[in-house]
């Protein structure tokens, strides 16, 4: 076919596998393909050996390897996905391979070029590829290549700009005009809110919708959230709607769009998928039903308030939550694994996922051992902090290796439920308060909020009775004596529940130094129990005062260079089981607020490499050493996904808040990611 024939009109995606040797017109391009983050794309193969063009039809093949299979290369699906392994390796490293793999999107005043993420192709080939696909494209628009790793990523940076134009993936995601946080559908009532003044002057109920520049984190429970700006998926607020099951998005331009189409205070259905949101405009119930989550009460588990004492983390295992709260057991647990590692840390790559039927060779492969080394061995290696221990000739033993050499839990201590108990028995007056606020909340009264503030203050400003203070002060100095500067926790029972995250509605303290500050802190965190917002949700969870129980975590403040947190899941992509995302700040604390942009980063725990989605409000990238560091927290937060797997899919995803220095990596919390 001619290089300059246009298609007209654009061929119908049922009738054809793809436009091959053919110009790609915009109206083709829209034919053809989806659309994703607000962006339209097709998928495109290039065939080095008959040097031809391929723009597939994705309602036909959503899979490069499919479409080269059955179209070009007479092979049927079922044998191309039964020796997926051998094909993805001749499509994405081969040296000669013959075919070059890959996406074209549209953008408002470019086109970007863009491979699969964990292709390695050398600075020839994405040459080749771009120049090749550039003959084939509305040249109104100009062709830029996008890096779809970091290693293209260094790789076109050598290369000139003149010779070839780029955009990287940060760069369009600080301008791109929808990301889809939370995928869902609502109906309420659109609430939109220019100012946070406004947002504090103004009464929100259960059914609203709201959208805002930055969602501030003490929102009450919702029905949905539009952010008009970037955020992070991994923000305080996104974990609550993700616990919540709201539909959440940023899309650019909101709050024009509602003032325009007179939305604001409207009845909308609210729809978000991987595509874009929708707001349609209803009317009115009559009477709006009770949401499922008001049906569906969340329950506890028992709690144990009897003296309880106050033990080194290391000592707590799971099970212990009743005691100490989760917070405190999860730390426990992390020790454990540290210290006599798991059966479980390979649960994830023992299941197949399918086109991957079998993903251990690819851990082997990350791990450094043999694509068939056992997965056991009988002879579990010395533990490498107690003597020299031999090179891991299994996989178990490489990831327990891996662990040993990278990952650390911060010393600490962990102050029982029944502390907290024998604390607020020794006031009467704060007695007499905590009986106000049960009634006010059992009467549904208005008091309730002023009752809250009320307790709060008694609990800050009650004397710590010399019994408690002489027992934390005697833990202190025989389990954290030497340490300069801590870390005080909150760690309750109602926290990190299925439909009950409570990301940050309880307090924790960073750079406590003295025993006085010590005391203040524990009594801050406690106090934080009863603050206003986390009552309210609370109560609307169903879950009542008398079962809540505050435990309280003593650690040592690591010096860090950076950190934050990772989810062992796309937030973005939740069906993409490969990869995890991670978010970095130089302060952890700037990652979970939302006060700043993190540097975001999403990396594969199969075939290994990442991917830099946006550096934030850093004025630079990390360097390569960091982002070695990354790969690793990356695999080891997929083997403690398998220890802390609650059944035997082990595709229950866990959150890990980290901190990074130049030697390893030091995990302060984990708890489930709901999804």
């Amino acid at each position: 076919m001619s290089l300059t024939s246009v298609v007209a009109p654009s061929p119908a995606p049922q009738n054809v596998a793809a436009l091959i040797g053919e110009r790609l017109s915009l109206s083709a391009l829209h034919q053809l393909g989806g659309t994703l983050g607000g962006y339209s794309f097709v998928k495109v193969v290039v065939d080095r050996e008959n040097a031809v063009i391929h723009f597939l039809n994705d309602a036909r093949h959503s899979f490069h390897a499919i479409y080269i299979g059955e179209e070009i290369l007479g092979v049927p699906e079922e044998r191309v996905r039964a020796e997926i392994d051998s094909y993805n390796q001749d499509f994405y490293h081969g040296p000669d391979r013959r075919f070059l793999l890959g996406i074209l999107a549209r953008h408002p005043q470019m086109l970007s070029l863009e491979t699969v993420e964990v292709d390695t192709m050398p600075a020839e080939l994405i040459r080749e590829f771009h120049a090749f696909v550039a003959r084939y494209v509305d040249p109104a628009l100009p062709l830029v290549f996008k890096p779809a790793n970091q290693l293209q990523e260094r790789i076109v940076r050598e290369i000139p700009a003149a010779e070839l134009p780029r955009v990287f993936a940060h760069e369009l995601f600080s301008t791109a005009p929808f990301v889809a946080l939370n995928p869902g559908t609502a109906t309420g009532r659109l609430r939109a809110f220019r100012t946070e003044a406004e947002y504090r002057a103004a009464t929100l109920d259960w059914s609203d919708i709201i959208v805002m520049d930055r969602v501030p984190d003490d929102i009450p429970r919702l029905s949905g959230i539009v952010n008009a700006r970037h955020t992070t998926p991994l923000s305080h607020t996104n974990v609550l709607a993700t616990g919540w099951q709201i539909p959440n998005a940023v899309q650019l331009g909101a709050l024009a769009d509602i003032e325009r189409r007179g939305l604001d205070g409207k009845w909308v259905e609210y729809t978000v998928d991987a595509r874009a949101l929708t707001l349609q405009e209803i009317d009115e119930p009559a009477s709006a039903a009770p949401p499922n989550w008001y049906a569906q009460r969340v329950t506890l588990e028992e709690p144990e308030s009897e003296r309880s004492p106050i033990v080194n983390l290391a000592r707590l295992r799971a099970a212990d939550r009743y005691r100490y709260g989760t917070k405190a057991a999860n730390l426990g647990e992390l020790h454990h694994v540290l210290a006599h590692g798991s059966q479980r840390l390979l649960g994830f790559y023992q299941v197949p996922r399918p086109p991957r039927e079998n993903l251990l060779p690819y851990l082997a492969r990350l791990l450094d051992v043999p694509a068939d080394a056992d997965c056991v061995e009988q002879g579990v290696p010395p533990h490498p902090r107690r003597g020299s221990a031999p090179e891991p000739r299994s996989l178990h033993a490489a990831a327990r290796r891996l662990l040993d050499d990278h990952v650390r839990v911060p010393r600490g201590i962990a102050l029982p439920f029944s502390l907290q108990r024998r604390f607020l028995e020794s006031s009467p007056r704060i007695q007499q308060a905590i009986g106000k606020l049960k009634m006010a909340c059992e009467l549904d009264a208005r008091e309730i909020e002023p009752l809250c503030v009320e307790l709060q203050s008694l609990i800050r400003s009650a004397r710590m009775p010399g019994a408690l203070a002489g027992e934390i002060d005697s833990a202190l100095v025989s389990q954290l004596a030497g340490v300069q500067t801590f870390v005080v926790r909150s760690s309750s029972n109602a926290e990190d529940l299925a439909g009950f995250s409570a990301a940050g509605i309880y307090e924790s303290l960073n750079h406590v130094t003295t025993a006085e500050r010590i005391f203040a802190s524990v009594k801050e965190v406690w106090a934080s129990l009863v603050s206003v917002r986390s009552v309210r949700l609370r109560r609307q969870a169903g879950i009542s005062l008398d079962e809540c129980y505050m435990g309280v975590v003593i650690q040592e403040q690591v010096a860090a260079d950076f950190g934050g947190v990772l989810v062992t899941t796309n937030p973005m992509n939740r069906a993409d089981f490969r990869t995890v995302y991670v978010n970095v700040s130089p302060r952890v604390t700037d990652v979970v607020d939302g006060s700043a942009l993190p540097m975001q980063y999403l990396y594969s725990t199969v075939e290994g490499g990442g991917r830099t989605v946006s550096l934030g409000d850093a004025a630079a990238d990390l360097d390569s050493r960091a982002h070695d560091q990354l790969q690793r927290l990356a695999i080891a937060g997929r083997l403690l996904q398998g220890h802390f797997s609650p059944d035997y899919t082990f595709g229950s995803p866990v959150d890990i808040e980290w901190l990074a220095d130049g030697d390893h990596l030091h995990l302060v919390q984990l708890r489930p990611y709901s999804v």
